[in-house]
C-alpha cells in the first residue's frame, strides 16, 4: 500500500445515500440523509434526538489547509497521513469529557469510523467563539502596533509577546455575513463585542438573551477543562475557537450544544510546556505548518497579503511541497492526539474502502 493511498484527500464523491447536494468545506464534507433514512437510523439506534431531526454523515479528509489554500506534496501525497483521524479523535475526547463533567452535549451521535461522524442537524449560533489565554498571533501583531482594545475589552500596557494573560480573553467574531446589525460591518469574520451580541442576540441566532451568558459560560468551562487536561501532559492551551448551535432532544426540547470540532490542532494553538519554560515556542498545532510555508517560499508576502490571493492559489496548486513538510505535520498531529487521548491512534491503510464497507454493512448508507 503506497503512502498516498493511506490519505483520504477527496471526501465529497462517496456513494452515500443522500438526496441533497454534498456540502464540502476545506476539510469536512457533509452528506444530508433523507427524512426517511434519518428516521430509520434514529429509531434503530435510539439516538436522543427528535424523531424528525435531519441527520448527516460527516466525513473528514486528510487535506491540509493553510492561508486559505489546500496544499500537497511530492509523490502524489494530497494530504497528511493520520490528520483526519487525529482531529476526530481529539474532538471526540473533549466532547466526551465535556459531557462527563456536565457542561453540554454536542452534535455527534455516532462514530462509525475514525474519519466519520453521524451528526444531527443543528441551528448554528452565528459567532466564532474565540478564547485566548496568551497574547500571540494576530492579537500580538495588533497589540505591538499600539492597539489596546479587543472586542470591547481593554488589555493592560507592558505585555510581552507570547505572555500568559491574567485572565481568559474572549474575542468573538461573526460567522458568515450578517446584515442589519448596528455597528457590525456585513462581512465575514469581523470582531464583535459582548455588548454587540447582547443588543442583537436574535440576529446572532440566539434563542434568548440569557443564552448569551450560557454560551460564554460554556466557552470558559470548556476552555478550562481542556487547559487542565493538557497541563497534565505538559502542554499549554494557548487559544482556540469554539462553535455553538441548537438542537432538539427526543422530548422536543431545545438545547444549546457544542458543535463543529473542539480543541484540535486545526482550531487551537497548543504549546509544548518544557520548551515554553526555556523561552521557546514549539507549536503542536497547524501554526507550525504555516511557519514552515512562510520560511519555504522566497516571497512570504504572497501568503500574508490578501490582495495577492490569485498568486497564492497558483502557488499552492503548482508547487508540490517536499514530502518531509507534510510528514512533519503528520508527526505533530498524531503526536499531540496520542498525548491527549492517552493511547495509540488508529490510522487506516485504506480509509476510503473501510468507510464504504462500514457504512454499507452496518448502516445501509451506501448506494
Amino acid at each position: 500500500m503506497s503512502l498516498a493511498n493511506t490519505v483520504l484527500a477527496t471526501n465529497d464523491d462517496l456513494p452515500i445515500k443522500t438526496d441533497k447536494p454534498v456540502h464540502s468545506g476545506k476539510v469536512r464534507s457533509v452528506y444530508w440523509l433523507s427524512a426517511e433514512k434519518s428516521r430509520e437510523l434514529i429509531e434503530k439506534n435510539s439516538y436522543d434526538v427528535a424523531i424528525d431531526s435531519p441527520l448527516a454523515v460527516m466525513v473528514i479528509s486528510d487535506r491540509i489547509s493553510a492561508f486559505d489554500c489546500i496544499w500537497h506534496a511530492e509523490g502524489g501525497l494530497n494530504g497528511v497521513p493520520g490528520k483526519g483521524a487525529s482531529l476526530n479523535a481529539v474532538s471526540n475526547h473533549w466532547f466526551r469529557l465535556f459531557k462527563e463533567k456536565g457542561l453540554a452535549d454536542n452534535h455527534i451521535l455516532d462514530t462509525p469510523h475514525p474519519l466519520v461522524w453521524i451528526v444531527q442537524k443543528a441551528r448554528p449560533v452565528m459567532i466564532e467563539a474565540i478564547a485566548r489565554q496568551y497574547i500571540t498571533g494576530s492579537m500580538w501583531r495588533s497589540y505591538s502596533k499600539g492597539e489596546r482594545s479587543f472586542c470591547g475589552l481593554t488589555v493592560p500596557e507592558g505585555l510581552k509577546k507570547d505572555q500568559k494573560l491574567d485572565e481568559l480573553l474572549i474575542t468573538p467574531s461573526t460567522k458568515g455575513i450578517l446584515d442589519g446589525i448596528p455597528g457590525v460591518p456585513a462581512v465575514d469574520d469581523v470582531n464583535i463585542s459582548k455588548q454587540d451580541i447582547l443588543n442583537n442576540f436574535e440576529a446572532f441566532k440566539f434563542s434568548s438573551v440569557t443564552d448569551v451568558e450560557q454560551y460564554e459560560k460554556l466557552l470558559k468551562e470548556g476552555f478550562a477543562v481542556i487547559s487542565e487536561a493538557l497541563a497534565k501532559v505538559d502542554q499549554h492551551f494557548v487559544d482556540t475557537k469554539f462553535e455553538f448551535g441548537y438542537v432538539l432532544d427526543s422530548k422536543g426540547q431545545e438545547k444549546l450544544i457544542y458543535m463543529d470540532e473542539v480543541g484540535t490542532p486545526d482550531s487551537s494553538r497548543i504549546w509544548d510546556g518544557e520548551a515554553y519554560r526555556n523561552g521557546q515556542i514549539i507549536e503542536n498545532s497547524k501554526e507550525g505548518f504555516r511557519q514552515a510555508l512562510l520560511n519555504y517560499f522566497p516571497d512570504p508576502d504572497i501568503l500574508l497579503n490578501k490582495a495577492r490571493m490569485p498568486e497564492r492559489i497558483s502557488l499552492a496548486k503548482d508547487n508540490a511541497l517536499p514530502l518531509d513538510m507534510l510528514m512533519d505535520v503528520s508527526k505533530t498531529y498524531q503526536g499531540i492526539a496520542e498525548k491527549i487521548i492517552g493511547e495509540s491512534l488508529i490510522v487506516s491503510d485504506d480509509p476510503r474502502k473501510e468507510i464504504l464497507d462500514l457504512l454499507s454493512s452496518k448502516y445501509g448508507l451506501i448506494k
